[in-house]
Parts: C-alpha cells; sequence; structure tokens
C-alpha cells in the first residue's frame, strides 16, 4: 500500500466511525444537557395545579393593573364623563352590547281576544302589559306602572333571574309589600317599566347536558361577539330611549341579583340614567369563575371591577344595597357548575371605599345601605329603595312612603309565557346572528373566495408575493394573540430541563421531560428519539398532540382507538417526536381553568401557547434537531390546538389539523344540529366573538403559507363532510388561488371514524419535512 493511499484511509476512517456512532448513548437514565426528573405523582395534575395558582395570581394582579386603563379628568363632571367615552365602548363591546338599537315612540301594549293589556287598576296608579323593540326581532317585555297624577321621575326596575316582574310589582306572590320595589316607587309617584329578565331555570338540553336558561343563550351569544348580559341591557337603553322621549323628568334604574348586574352595567354606559340602585351584587369580583358562567365576560376585570363600574357612574348617583343577594348552587350536570353566595357586608364597604379612592378628589354620590341585624334580604331593601328615590327625585327621604297593604294577585299569570317570547327571541336572534357571521368575517378578513365581495378588510391583504402576505398578516396575528387568545406580558423562564428515561423500544427510546415556562407553570412531555440517529444528525420534529383528556402516553403505546400510536409510528419512521402533556385534562379542574383566565382577557390557549414555545425553543436548541423543520400534528382537541398554536408560534414550520377542522363558528353557536356544543359538557370551549373574526379559515390563514393540511373521516361525529368541505374550501382558494402554493395544503378524506388515520398526512409530512 502506498503512502498516499494510507493517508486517505486515515482521512476517511475517522469520517466513516462518525457516521456510525450513535448520536446518543441509550443506555443513560436521561438526556445529556438535563437534570434528572424526579417529580412523582400525577405530573398532569401537577401542571393543572400549578396553571391554577398562576391565574388566581394573576387575577388578584389584575385590580392594581386596571388604572392603566383609564385617563380620568376630574377637572369637572363633563370633562370627566367625556374622559370615560373610551372605557364605556370598550364596556359595550366586551358585554355585546354594541348593535344600533330601534328607534321607537310608543310602547306596545301585550293584549288577546282574552287577555287585556291591564293587569291591575286602582285609585293610585294602572299596571299594563307592554314590549318595545330593541334589535332586530328582539323586544322587551315586561310590565308599565303608571300613576295617576304626573309622575315626577321615571325608572327601569329589573327583577332579579328568578323574579318575574309580577313579583316585584305586587300582584304575584313571593316578596311582602315593603320588598316590592317597583310597587314602592309608583307608589311614591314614579312611572316604572319593569322588563323581564331570562331566568336561571335548570332543565337538559336537547336531552343532554343540563343548564340553566341563562347559560343555554350565553353559550351561542358569546362565541358571535354578544352576551346574555348585553342582550339585557340592551332592552333597559331602549327603555331609556323611550323615557327621554319625555318631558325630561330625571331616569334611574333599580336591579337586585341579576336585575342588579343589569342595572349597573346600564348606568355605567349610559349617562342618561341620573340614578342607579344595586341590590344583592356589588361586590369584588375576583372569584367571578365560580358564579354562574352567564356572568362571564371576557376581559372584564382587565379593567371593570365592581369599584370601576360604580366609578363611571359618578358624578350621578348611586345608591348600594348590602343587604342582601340571591344564593344557589348548580351542580355541573353538563353545564357549568356554579355557587353563587350574598356579598357580605365587609366585601360590599371594601369595594365602595376603593370606588372613593378612584375619583378622589372628585366627590362620590355613592349611599350605602347596610344589614340592619335582621335576615338577609331576597329583594331590594325598602331603606335603598327610599335612598335610591330621595337621590333621583331630590325630594326629602323622610316624604317617602312604603306602602305596607298587600295588593290582590293578578287574575291572568302572564309571566310564563312572556318569558318563554323572550327567551325565543333572543335564541332565533343569536341563530340569525350565525347566519350572518361569515359575512362579517369577510368584512373582517377577506380571503376573497366570495369573488363579489372585495372588501379589503380591516387589514389588506396582500397576495402579490409571499413575503408581502406575510407582512400582511401580521396585525391580523396581533389581533387574534390580543383578542381572542390573550397574552401574558412575561418573558419565559430559563428551561431547567428534566427528564428520566421512560421507554426502550427497539428502534426508539422515549423520554419523559420537563421545562419551566412561566412562575409556578411548566410543560411536560415524551420525546422519542430513533435509535439509528448518528453523531452530528439533525432530524426533523413533528411534535404530536393528544386530544381531551388525553395524556402523552396514549399517542406513544398501547394503541388507542383514536391515537394508534403515531408518535412512536412516526419515531419508527425516521422522526424525532415530541407527545406534549397539554392541560385539558382533568373535566371541571381545568374547565375552570379557562373561567379563571376569561376575566383576564385570557384563555386557556394563553398558557398553552407560551409552553409550546418553550417547547420549540428547547427542541431548537438540542443537537440532534433540525431546527428549521418543527410540525405540528394533532388530533381532536389536539387539532384544535392545531389550529391555535401554530399561527402564534411561528418555529411550526407545518401543521396538521385531524379530526377537528369544522364550520368551528357553526359548531359552537348552532342550536339545529346534534354536533353542535350547545348541548354538550364543553363549557370552557366557547371563545369570544369568534363568529365576527376567526373561522377556521382565517386561523388557516394566519398558519399560510405554511404547509398546511386536514385529516376527516367520514364517520366523525364532530361535523359533517359538507360543513368540513365547506370551510376548507376558503383555505384552498387562499393557498391555490391567491398565493399559488396548492402543493402546501391538502386534505385527505378517509372511511373511518374520529381517528388518526396516519396514509396521507404521513405522506404530507414527508414531502414537506424530508425533502432537501
Amino acid at each position: 500500500m502506498t503512502f498516499s493511499t494510507r493517508m486517505a484511509l486515515a482521512i476517511l476512517i475517522p469520517a466513516f466511525l462518525c457516521n456510525s456512532i450513535p448520536a446518543h448513548d441509550f443506555s443513560l437514565s436521561e438526556l445529556p444537557g438535563t437534570e434528572p426528573l424526579r417529580i412523582k405523582g400525577d405530573i398532569a395534575a401537577q401542571m393543572v395545579d400549578g396553571i391554577d395558582g398562576f391565574l388566581l395570581r394573576s387575577l388578584e394582579d389584575s385590580v392594581a393593573n386596571r388604572e392603566s386603563f383609564y385617563h380620568r379628568d376630574l377637572t369637572s363632571p363633563d370633562a370627566y364623563s367625556q374622559s370615560l367615552s373610551p372605557n364605556r365602548q370598550q364596556l359595550a363591546r366586551i358585554i355585546g352590547a354594541s348593535d344600533v338599537r330601534h328607534a321607537f315612540t310608543e310602547l306596545e301594549f301585550v293584549a288577546d281576544t282574552a287577555t287585556s293589556q291591564v293587569v291591575e287598576e286602582n285609585d293610585r296608579y294602572k299596571i299594563y302589559a307592554v314590549r318595545w323593540p330593541v334589535v332586530r326581532n328582539v323586544h322587551g317585555e315586561g310590565l308599565w306602572l303608571v300613576p295617576h297624577q304626573p309622575a315626577i321621575a321615571r325608572v327601569i326596575a329589573v327583577p332579579d333571574a328568578d323574579q318575574t316582574p309580577e313579583m316585584i310589582v305586587g300582584v304575584a306572590e313571593g316578596q311582602t309589600p315593603a320588598f316590592q320595589y317597583a310597587r314602592q316607587l309608583v307608589e311614591n309617584g314614579c312611572e316604572v317599566l319593569v322588563p323581564t329578565v331570562i331566568s336561571r331555570e335548570y332543565k337538559s338540553r336537547n336531552g343532554r347536558a343540563k343548564m340553566t336558561n341563562r347559560e343555554y343563550l350565553y353559550r351561542s351569544s358569546f362565541v358571535l361577539g354578544r352576551h346574555i348580559i348585553g342582550h339585557e341591557v340592551q332592552k333597559i337603553l331602549a327603555a331609556v330611549d323611550w323615557f327621554s322621549l319625555g318631558e325630561g323628568k330625571p331616569i334611574g334604574v333599580v336591579g337586585y341579583g341579576e336585575g342588579g348586574l343589569l342595572s349597573m352595567y346600564s348606568a355605567a354606559l349610559d349617562t342618561r340614567i341620573e340614578a342607579a340602585c344595586i341590590g344583592g351584587y356589588f361586590g369584588s369580583r375576583q372569584r367571578m369563575w365560580e358564579q354562574p358562567i352567564s356572568r362571564n365576560v371576557f376581559g372584564l376585570l382587565e379593567a371593570f371591577g365592581d369599584g370601576e363600574l360604580g366609578a363611571m357612574i359618578m358624578p350621578r348617583s348611586l345608591t348600594i344595597d348590602g343587604t342582601g343577594g340571591p344564593e344557589l348552587q348548580l351542580p355541573g350536570e353538563g353545564g357549568a357548575p356554579a355557587l353563587l353566595t350574598a356579598p357580605g357586608d365587609r366585601e360590599v364597604a371594601t369595594e365602595i371605599e376603593r370606588l372613593r379612592e378612584l375619583i378622589q378628589p372628585f366627590p362620590a354620590r355613592v349611599q350605602h345601605v347596610r344589614p340592619d341585624g335582621g335576615s338577609l334580604s331576597s329583594s331590594i331593601d325598602p331603606r335603598a329603595t327610599a335612598q335610591f328615590w330621595s337621590e333621583l327625585t331630590g325630594r326629602p327621604l323622610a316624604e317617602f312612603q312604603v306602602a305596607e297593604s298587600v295588593s290582590p294577585v293578578a287574575e291572568v299569570d302572564r309571566s310564563a309565557e312572556r318569558h318563554q317570547r323572550q327567551f325565543t327571541e333572543l335564541e332565533q336572534h343569536n341563530q340569525w346572528l350565525l347566519q350572518q357571521s361569515e359575512a362579517e368575517r369577510r368584512a373582517f378578513l377577506n380571503l376573497g373566495s366570495h369573488l363579489p365581495d372585495t372588501q379589503p378588510g380591516r387589514f389588506p391583504v396582500d397576495t402579490s408575493s409571499l413575503e408581502s402576505y406575510e407582512r400582511s398578516m401580521e396585525p391580523y396575528r396581533e389581533y387574534f394573540r390580543e383578542e381572542v387568545i390573550g397574552h401574558f406580558k412575561q418573558p419565559l423562564l430559563e428551561f431547567n430541563a428534566r427528564s428520566r428515561k421512560v421507554y426502550d423500544e427497539p428502534k426508539w427510546a422515549g423520554y419523559e421531560v420537563v421545562l419551566d415556562v412561566f412562575p409556578g407553570v411548566f410543560t411536560s412531555g415524551i420525546l422519542c428519539l430513533p435509535k439509528d440517529l448518528r453523531a452530528g444528525e439533525r432530524r426533523p420534529v413533528v411534535v404530536c398532540q393528544h386530544g381531551l383528556e388525553g395524556r402523552p402516553e396514549d399517542i406513544v403505546t398501547g394503541d388507542h382507538r383514536a391515537y394508534h400510536d403515531f408518535a412512536a409510528k412516526l419515531a419508527e419512521r425516521g422522526y424525532v417526536t415530541f407527545a406534549p402533556q397539554n392541560p385539558y385534562i382533568g373535566q371541571d379542574r381545568f374547565r375552570t381553568l379557562q373561567r379563571k383566565a376569561n376575566p383576564l382577557k385570557k384563555t386557556l390557549f394563553s398558557i398553552i401557547v407560551p409552553q409550546h414555545q418553550q417547547i420549540v425553543n428547547w427542541l431548537k436548541s438540542q443537537p440532534f434537531v433540525e431546527g428549521e423543520k418543527i410540525a405540528f400534528y394533532g388530533l381532536s382537541y389536539g387539532g384544535k390546538s392545531a389550529m391555535r398554536i401554530p399561527p402564534l408560534v411561528p418555529d411550526y414550520c407545518l401543521s396538521i389539523c385531524s379530526a377537528d377542522f369544522n364550520e368551528w363558528v357553526d359548531k359552537n353557536s348552532t342550536t339545529q344540529a346534534d354536533y353542535s356544543y350547545v348541548w354538550t359538557p364543553e363549557y370552557e370551549i366557547f371563545e369570544f366573538d369568534l363568529g365576527g373574526t376567526f373561522n377556521y379559515a382565517e386561523m388557516a390563514a394566519l398558519i399560510a403559507p405554511r404547509p398546511f393540511m386536514v385529516e376527516r373521516g367520514h364517520f366523525d361525529g364532530v361535523g359533517t363532510d359538507e360543513n368540513v368541505a365547506h370551510e376548507f374550501a376558503k383555505v384552498r382558494f387562499l393557498y391555490a388561488a391567491r398565493l399559488g402554493i396548492a402543493d402546501r395544503c391538502a386534505i385527505e378524506w378517509f372511511v373511518g371514524p374520529h381517528t388518526i388515520n396516519g396514509k396521507g398526512t404521513f405522506e404530507f409530512l414527508d414531502r414537506h419535512l424530508k425533502s432537501k
């Protein structure tokens, strides 16, 4: 052998040996660069506990942060009121009270050939059954109390959800005379309009989940950018519109329980209301997550506690009745469990003091009626009614006379039929909003597939090049991050990576990994490394996401009927895979996280997105990972994740949505189909105003121009083929017709149920991840 030949072999042999050396010693009990993982017990449950603590701390912190949303001008009453205009606009938006109301000049009497519009008449006043238009088909409806003498003030008196108008008027049983606050006000010279409030009747819906009437209407409303609160506030404000056409008499609102909530929101929004009385509601909102979910308002506590809402009523008069409140417990039989208790005296007093501090040195016209040592009130205390009356009319408190006599019960009980009309109107209105939502989304983000519609959307979409398209989508991405998903503005922690070996299979080894994310919040998952991985070699990664109540182990081994070990099969195919533990596990335990996040203008994905950002950051730091080729593939709730995480984690180069892609707004708000979430126990699934912003086509537009695929089984009951095809057609149009990248967009239909099929999707991964 010549010298030159020996030199050539000396150079080649180390390279050959290097290429044959495994990238990792698979006999090690943990991954290089990580500490041993010593957490015992259920890691998923501990993750949920950590997120819970983080959200509870964030709720407490929100109180101190709210004032940054205000620019109060305390130089004069007019300047102060004007300075709150942006806050009023925001409040109206988040409670869904933003639709233009009908103009009208007269109330309508409600009567038929068998029943008169007159409910009762005596020598002091007359009671009529009336209704009034609000928006589209929606009316307010209730009782109108008209004194025989000219009225000294005009009042909207709002009952609790478990009270009928008749109860606070005194023509039905349920309240002692002194606590019939609508009657007491008309007895003292006020004209009073009493609207019907949707009740808390609790029953099964479509033979499935049990929930209150209010939760049932809340679900559809919320997704469509409206709210049961907003619908009912609109009815009150429509009454204010009508009262304002009168002779300049002062207008006030008074309400108890749910009526107190509605009265406070109404007075905060409308400066024509000169005095408000809130009973059985005012206090801290830091535990609103445990109250009936129909009170859940997305982003409320970011800017509006009761103190802030009360301050928005100033310098008008506010009377707080702290003598009681409605109480109930809902068991959570498909609907959201809830606990409603009367606010305590100290809680009410503390929140009133906070209100006063917010507007110093501006004078605060707040009157606080405190418990007198008797039993808790189940209505407005007569002392509060008198105080409100005095503040509204300017007359001495001593002139208010409490009527103690018992009124006769009305001959005809109109309440049940009236309530059913009100309920049906709102349900039908929500379904009409659903029909209009596609056009509303085009006005927001126009993907162009509806060719006659050329409106530019909130931000114009530029498809002249892929680079221009990506730039034009950034404002939409930011809107999605801030207004839909919600974003915690704090840095990620150091990885503090811990690991332990949990699988040793012939072709791959699996390691459980835990990474820190936020204080008290971590993420975890199972990393599968192919054993043919060589030193210096970098491979694409597929992040494989389980569905509802799932665990990483379910998609690694055991041939689960939905997952079929797809993380392991992809590892056998040569990919590095990572199966994260997402926090949608533990039923009510995790669902409550959404309820704690929503008032902060956050969602569960406000935590999940940074968890995934930390995962990809860590993966990209590993020597065996090809950092530009990290893909996301999720089924069911993991498919839901595939639509929400990659838009906000650009490190994901590709996304596959399996067994979830849908006409998502329809699925969340229709009451015309059995597949709807309106009927099911997933009370956390609803996201505010997707109807007007991001359905799945618009979410896919945030993923583009990265490759995107849908996996759909014909017998998957989460939706229908036609709905999936309808929504996907808009995505296909964007990729193929507008961007010219048809090869990056695909759908696989297969004959099968809610499951990973693993054929077309695996080929899609190979085509986009293994090609050079």
